[in-house]
């Protein structure tokens, strides 16, 4: 048996973290309309709801990640809907909430990938956003009303001196309208029945923030990448209170969560094209997937016998022993003939299987798809 090197590990930006529900996290806020994807979906061949009792389509199992540019005004619970009608997948999950003001990434497991979803979302995430200056809102975004306002304009020297004090591990309040948990309820939803929310601040880790464009005296755009937990939006206000002017974000676009980047983004148009030409028989499904091991860039890989890989399929410890043995401690990928297997644990000599995969179905292409 043997590992090979670790391949790096990124880090997240997500408060609320779930494995595989898509429920909003650290930017996000709850869909203002209907999400329940049985409202919005059709049939692929036209026909209706209305069509007598014909079944729906089969469910099919297809394993793998789909990373969606999401286009602003999407909600994520829509795009995981959305996602996985077009590929009729049995199984879907997002790995952390993108609020629908913003773009960019979000990754969407499907099948057997959902069970690697914490550890993308315990991965950094990257944004870059626009501030405007001269109003805080009540939602930290342009959602909400205005609470204060002011004349001040901050130049971009000004701006540059006050990043350090947000760079590093910091405190950092959450925005009353976000989805952390009081008393059993969501904060949004007690901001908008009026009550009043205190939040506690709470430890954040921002690896680098950096001013990258002042259009205008009332816009500032920043990059930021930050670890799990943070607020972009947080920052936003909270920058504007120092610097005696107020501000709250007006655009913002994820751009790397975890091991994705948006070279491995795809927008929804193309993604709705990939489809429909798999169903016509031109091209194929795990065109548009990358494989589920994506997920698992940052921790190492032990290859396993097919004698072990059956025990350890059957949930079964194997003792590890041999030359090749490995020596170290903690979470393994094991593989069989370059196959992913089952996520375990290796300690006091033994490997312990904790997740076991089962890829039977439709998977990505071997290694990992490139797109233009």
């Amino acid at each position: 048996m043997t590992i090979p090197p670790e391949t790096g590990i990124v880090d997240a930006l997500s408060a609320e973290t779930t494995a595989v529900k898509t429920i909003h996290s650290a930017d996000g806020r709850p869909p203002r309309d209907n999400n329940d994807p049985r409202t919005k979906q059709r049939q692929g061949n036209g026909q209706g709801k209305g069509q007598g009792n014909q079944p729906r389509r089969d469910r099919r199992d297809i394993h793998g990640w789909v990373v969606l540019d999401k286009p602003i005004g999407m909600t994520s619970t829509q795009a995981v809907a959305v996602a996985k009608r077009l590929f009729q997948a049995k199984r879907a999950g997002h790995a952390g909430t993108l609020d629908p003001l913003a773009s960019g990434g979000l990754p969407i497991a499907l099948g057997e990938a959902t069970k690697t979803v914490p550890f993308v979302m315990d991965g950094r995430k990257r944004y870059r956003f626009t501030v405007t200056w001269g109003e805080e809102r009540d939602t930290d975004d342009t959602e909400g009303r205005a609470v204060q306002t002011s004349d001040n304009r901050p130049d971009a020297a000004a701006i540059r001196a006050l990043l350090p004090q947000f760079t590093g591990r910091i405190e950092q309040t959450p925005p009353r309208y976000s989805a952390i948990k009081i008393q059993g309820e969501r904060a949004y939803d007690l901001a908008r029945d009026g009550e009043v929310v205190e939040l506690q601040p709470r430890p954040v880790e921002i690896h680098e923030l950096t001013l990258v464009d002042q259009p205008d005296a009332d816009h500032s755009v920043f990059e930021a990448e930050c670890g799990k937990g943070t607020y972009v939006r947080a920052l936003a206000r909270d920058m504007g209170r120092i610097l005696g002017c107020y501000g709250h974000i007006s655009a913002l676009r994820r751009t790397l969560v975890g091991p994705f980047t948006e070279n491995d983004m795809i927008p929804l148009e193309q993604l709705e094209a990939l489809c429909n030409r798999a169903a016509c028989g031109e091209g194929s499904l795990a065109d548009a997937l990358l494989p589920v091991e994506t997920a698992l860039d940052d921790i190492p890989a032990l290859a396993v016998t097919r004698a072990d890989a059956a025990r350890l399929h059957r949930g079964q410890a194997v003792l590890l022993r041999g030359r090749d043995a490995p020596h170290s401690s903690g979470t393994v990928y094991v593989t069989v003939a370059g196959r992913l297997l089952a996520l375990a644990e290796i300690g006091n000599g033994e490997l312990i299987p904790k997740r076991v995969f089962n890829l039977t179905g439709l998977t990505a292409s071997s290694g990992r798809n490139e797109r233009d």
